[in-house]
């Protein structure tokens, strides 16, 4: 009988929650329990977790079945069996802080007192999620917030709370870093060998460490500053939907994938680097800045799209993209992200 090194629990079985399954199974020395109390859990996983395996879209029920039945996979729907014995807890739970507080009470009754104690919450600390736990909790405790999706996104922000320890932020590092990258070899994330997944070498995963705790971290904070703007110069008519996408794919998108936003302004100033940058750029960039649109991102009280700019984005997306992202959509993103990811790595970055 195989022996796992780590024993995963994952708090959440949404997309967030089976990309992370993906991204733990990669390991051969790892197992995974799921806990959600939806009903139809079973049916979720065995038609979401096919297409995010390393086995291209030929992946059928006979891996999710062969996942199940070896126990490498295990399905719950009691935090006790899910954590009691789990050496790494990882919840993806609804963005809500009283939620999440009170998720982690309930894992500090079951949890080893050894167990890690991760977070994937795209914006609520862990000093906040771990308010009403004892310290011993608040110790362990540590956002690993993924990009999404995790199974293919390489960023992991490492947010510590004030009373997280030194060595728990260390090990995050060094499980990540450790974590195979995307493959097509069909088989590998079922088996029990210890061969690496698809054709990924070295390291693929790069997990950020932030030196203080702030509201939405740095990801998406940086996201929703771009994503504001956006908003605002669609619902002021100056640009549709469908064109700002252009815009971003064809400019911002493959510079900034190639050399992030420091080095491409560093490399924009020429000789003098970022300082001569923002000196020839100054007086142009202190009127966009002193520009920038401010939007009401509130709903109405209905739940429904407010007017002006929200059902201005709403209906030019819908009608460019139709109501919601299709399977289609989606699996040619998610090559599109392959394959930027492998030329990162084949250029050094």
């Amino acid at each position: 009988m195989s022996t796992y090194n780590h024993h995963i629990a994952l708090l959440g079985g949404g997309t967030i929650g089976l990309s992370m399954a993906v991204l733990h199974l990669r390991r051969p020395d790892t197992k995974v329990t799921l806990y959600d109390p939806r009903p139809d859990i079973e049916a979720q996983v065995r038609e979401i977790l096919p297409v995010f395996l390393d086995t291209n879209t030929n992946t059928n029920t006979n891996t999710i079945d062969n996942l199940l039945s070896t126990n490498r996979l295990t399905l719950t729907k009691s935090i006790q069996q899910a954590v009691q014995s789990a050496t790494i807890i990882q919840e993806q739970s609804p963005e809500v802080t009283a939620s999440k507080q009170a998720l982690w009470k309930e894992v500090s009754r079951f949890a080893s007192p050894s167990a890690k104690l991760w977070s994937s919450s795209s914006g609520i600390a862990a000093s906040a999620q771990g308010a009403l736990c004892d310290v011993d909790i608040r110790e362990r405790l540590i956002v690993a917030h993924p990009f999404n999706p995790p199974h293919l996104m390489p960023l992991l922000e490492v947010v510590p709370g004030p009373e997280t320890l030194l060595e728990e932020v260390e090990y995050v590092q060094r499980y990540f870093k450790e974590v195979p990258g995307p493959g097509p070899k069909k088989g590998s994330v079922s088996g029990n060998d210890n061969e690496n997944a698809g054709s990924s070498t070295g390291q693929y995963y790069r997990p950020v460490v932030l030196h203080k705790e702030v509201p939405g971290f740095v990801g998406n904070r940086l996201a929703f500053a771009l994503l504001r703007e956006a908003c605002y110069l669609v619902g002021e008519g100056v640009i549709s939907v469908r064109d700002l996408d252009e815009l971003m794919m064809a400019s911002l998108g493959p510079r900034w994938a190639g050399s992030g936003l420091f080095e491409s302004y560093h490399a924009g100033g020429g000789e003098g680097g970022i300082g001569a940058f923002l000196k020839k750029l100054a007086p142009t960039m202190s009127v966009v800045w002193g520009e920038l649109g401010q939007v009401d991102v509130s709903v109405d009280g209905d739940g429904g799209p407010a007017e002006g700019w929200r059902g201005t984005v709403v209906q030019q997306a819908e009608e460019a993209y139709g109501p919601s992202s299709s399977v289609e959509s989606k699996q040619r993103t998610q090559a599109m992200l392959r394959g930027v990811i492998q030329l990162q790595k084949e250029s050094g970055k």
